[in-house]
């Protein structure tokens, strides 16, 4: 199989499906010697990384399709679908840790084999490091959301992992504390709910075509060409954005029906150049529509 057939960014989630696999195994049977609450959420949330790359995987390699007959604009919203299912099986995860951090105050019990524990979550943290510099590595070449998802979730395993170590290493040298386990687990629940929203927020405001931050930049712009050209007004602005990479803009501006096709010209020429200076990091998609009236009156959907 070429590399071409076989990009960057079906190798991320098959790497990362292979670590979390092997980091959920270890913490389960780390676990069932322990059982430590914090412990046992991130072993679920490992497993949940397992489940959630492999459906990465098959989400990347149905967005990658090129345009055809049904889907024009290729199918690039499957980033964003992947991105907010993922968020959305995070915050069930976390209330599950949340029922199991409540179940540790209700039934308290000893954590034991705190070595074995420890070394676990040592050899957890180092993986899931060099795991999250590939990702981030992968998502700065590709630009693509669900790497970037993905290296978010496994950043928050990342900071879950060293907590734990710091509450284990804690119990080794005052075993009277273990409320700090509970109390951890419910702070680690706090930290995955309000990451989790982040993402699934982020998802669906891609779906739903939110508008750009630029928007009252580019309608500023619009503005000042008002000011310097035979053109009367402008309507139906639109922004939108896919991730960071690609930002479309679409208005209608109405011009004096005097007006040249030359000078229209050179007016859009202008206008697309200002504009693109907003962001010269992305891929601009500029359409523009000339009007010999307003017409803005026709339809109010925009």
């Amino acid at each position: 199989m070429s590399i071409k057939k076989f990009p960057l960014e079906k190798k991320a989630p098959i790497v990362a499906t292979i670590a979390a696999l092997f980091l959920a195994l270890i913490k389960f049977w780390a676990w069932i010697f322990s059982g430590s609450v914090a412990l046992l959420a991130s072993a679920i949330d490992s497993l949940l990384d397992t489940l959630i790359s492999i459906f990465n995987y098959f989400a990347i390699k149905f967005s990658l399709n090129k345009a055809d007959k049904e889907h024009n604009y290729w199918h690039w919203k499957m980033e964003a679908i992947a991105a907010t299912m993922e968020g959305a099986i995070i915050i069930l995860s976390g209330l599950y840790i949340l029922y199991t951090s409540i179940k540790k105050i209700i039934f308290p019990e000893e954590i034991a084999y705190i070595n074995w524990t420890i070394f676990v979550m040592l050899i957890s943290i180092i993986v899931t490091f060099f795991l999250v510099y590939f990702l981030n590595y992968v998502y700065k070449k590709t630009n693509n959301l669900v790497i970037k998802a993905d290296s978010l979730h496994y950043k928050i395993d990342l900071v879950t992992n060293i907590v734990i170590i710091i509450v284990l290493a804690i119990l080794y040298f005052f075993p009277s504390l273990s409320f700090i386990d509970w109390v951890i687990g419910f702070i680690i629940w706090i930290y995955i709910i309000r990451e989790a929203y982040k993402l699934v927020k982020q998802g669906v405001d891609l779906l739903l075509d939110k508008v750009l931050g630029e928007h009252k930049k580019v309608e500023d712009i619009l503005e000042n060409f008002l000011k310097i050209s035979k053109a009367e007004s402008f309507h139906w602005l639109k922004t939108r954005a896919w991730w960071s990479k690609d930002k479309f803009v679409e208005f209608h501006f109405v011009m004096n029906p005097e007006t040249t096709i030359l000078e229209a010209h050179n007016l859009w020429d202008k206008m697309e150049e200002e504009i693109k200076k907003l962001d010269k990091n992305s891929i601009w998609h500029i359409v523009w529509h000339i009007d010999p009236y307003d017409d803005s009156w026709i339809n109010d959907c925009y």
